[in-house]
């Protein structure tokens, strides 16, 4: 028994034992497991808390997706700065002790992490003016895809080839971002069609606007309309304008389901395409005369 005690009281001097002093305050071993502990359990709550918040409490409301992801974000960081402060003060650390700390972290901060910082920055702007969010449809810096995720840091841009990118947050905020669905997921798209000049124009617009009524992806209202947009060398060129919701984020798709169709119904109309057409004029000379050498 008397054995027992004194392994009980090696271990409560071992977690008791002081590592280091951090001002007026000594912090132990159990200290830190403490402070660990209890960080990944706020973690986790907070996770939970931000889940119970856009899935189910504001899923009620018609609040848009992206609105509540922002918001579930705001308030869980929210939570874990509050959270965080009462672990320390719990676990018996005196947050002015930490004051030389924090002066050297920001000094860090002002040299070595100011990338960091930036995009922080930015993610908070992100989540307050919202110039993007969950499910919207997005290109900047050369990346096209849709919106999975915002954290404080970086975007997450799911692409049509299924390929996740993260994208630092101050791309969004000190470059040009281009988003498709910002509004809404209505997207007017222009496809030019070129044919030949033995073509009747008002002919070849009609059978394009046909084309374009049979697609399913292409909306009825606003109704898809042609403009002859010029003459150029070999073909008078059209521009096809649609508009689509289902296929906003694959336009190529939508490209290719409606040239595979203007190709079939140009076969069944015998609209031809065009060929590189060039005049050439040979000029006689008198008889006698002497050609130009070209020099």
């Amino acid at each position: 028994m008397e054995q027992f005690e004194h392994i009980l009281n090696q271990i409560i001097d071992f977690f008791q034992m002081t590592l280091f002093t951090l001002g007026k305050t000594h912090v132990s071993v159990w200290s830190i497991l403490y402070v660990v502990a209890a960080s990944i359990l706020l973690f986790w709550l907070t996770g939970k808390l931000n889940k119970l918040l856009v899935y189910r409490v504001m899923a009620k409301s018609k609040i848009d997706l992206g609105t509540r992801a922002a918001l579930g974000s705001f308030i869980r960081y929210f939570v874990l700065t509050i959270g965080f402060i009462i672990l320390l003060q719990t676990a018996g650390i005196n947050l002015s002790s930490l004051t030389v700390l924090l002066g050297a972290l920001g000094v860090g901060i002002g040299f070595g992490l100011q990338t960091i910082t930036n995009n922080l920055i930015s993610g908070l702007i992100i989540f307050l003016e919202r110039p993007i969010k969950v499910g919207d449809r997005i290109e900047v810096a050369d990346v096209e895809g849709n919106v999975t995720d915002i954290s404080m840091r970086a975007t997450e841009i799911l692409t049509n080839d299924n390929i996740s990118i993260i994208v630092p947050n101050s791309e969004f905020i000190s470059g040009t971002v281009i988003n498709w669905s910002h509004s809404d997921r209505n997207v007017r798209f222009n496809f030019p069609i070129a044919v030949s000049y033995k073509e009747d124009a008002e002919r070849v617009r009609d059978v394009l606007k046909e084309v374009a009524v049979r697609e399913d992806a292409v909306l009825k209202d606003p109704p898809p309309d042609v403009l002859l947009k010029e003459f150029s060398d070999s073909a008078i060129i059209f521009n096809l304008r649609v508009w689509t919701r289902d296929l906003t984020d694959r336009p190529g798709v939508l490209r290719s389901r409606l040239y595979y169709a203007i190709a079939r119904s140009f076969r069944e109309h015998d609209i031809e395409f065009p060929y590189p057409q060039r005049d050439l004029h040979i000029k006689e000379f008198p008889a006698g005369a002497i050609a130009p050498t070209g020099e």
